[in-house]
């Protein structure tokens, strides 16, 4: 598993070299969010596509 430091080295050297500070405050909110995201699909139980499937089948309007 890479570090953060290597993560965000690698989302520099991947971006454009006229990107905005903005642009890379985005890129680094996304990798957070994304990194948060499988720590709690790795922690908790997910759902496969069935069981997915029939509780938004449960929501939606035929």
């Amino acid at each position: 598993m890479k570090t953060v430091k290597q993560e965000i080295s690698l989302l520099l050297n991947n971006l454009p070299d006229d990107c905005s500070l903005e642009e890379v405050q985005y890129h680094i909110y996304v990798l957070e969010k994304v990194r948060q995201a499988l720590d709690v699909a790795d922690r908790d139980r997910t759902l496969s596509q069935d069981e997915a499937e029939n509780l938004l089948s449960k929501w939606l309007i035929k």
